[in-house]
């Protein structure tokens, strides 16, 4: 006999929740995908910057890292399962794969500042949808992931200033 799955009462109807997770997976893809991309700047990179890019990187992967559980776990609130494979990730994230050969430090930068920016797009993307569900957690989680982004993507922009 099939188990049955309890229904979810929590104030989102389904066809929000579900959008909403689309959208979270979306965004938690692109979380990955840039934890990747850093984490592979953090090995690579070289040039006069490297101590201070190589530290730099190392707190952005850790920040990213620690970021997709939250992102996961709201996806499984709202009643959706969260997607984990790379496969998955590449279909739905909007950021490019890492170079094969990696690129110069200052090339490093400028993609990793516009793959925040793209991420931070993502969530407020998200946040629309959930903020017109009154989907308040969600909202919140979406809130500080943009701070996040926002911050990191301008911290990473300074660098460039000539």
């Amino acid at each position: 006999m099939a188990k049955k799955t309890p229904s979810i009462k929590i104030g989102i109807s389904e066809a929000d929740r579900k959008a909403i997770s689309t959208g979270l997976s979306r965004l938690l893809a692109d979380t990955y995908t840039l934890y990747l991309t850093t984490h592979n700047f953090h090995w690579n990179v070289t040039g006069p910057q490297f101590n201070t890019l190589h530290t730099m990187f190392m707190a952005q992967y850790t920040e990213l890292w620690n970021a997709v559980d939250p992102i996961a776990e709201r996806i499984r609130a709202l009643g959706f399962p969260a997607p984990g494979s790379y496969a998955a990730f590449a279909k739905l994230t909007a950021l490019p794969d890492v170079p094969a050969t990696p690129p110069k430090a200052q090339r490093m930068v400028e993609m990793l500042a516009a793959g925040h920016e793209r991420v931070a797009a993502t969530a407020r993307e998200v946040f629309k949808r959930a903020d017109a569900a009154d989907d308040q957690p969600t909202a919140d989680l979406l809130t500080q992931r943009m701070d996040i982004h926002e911050k990191t993507a301008w911290m990473l922009r300074a660098l460039l200033e000539t």
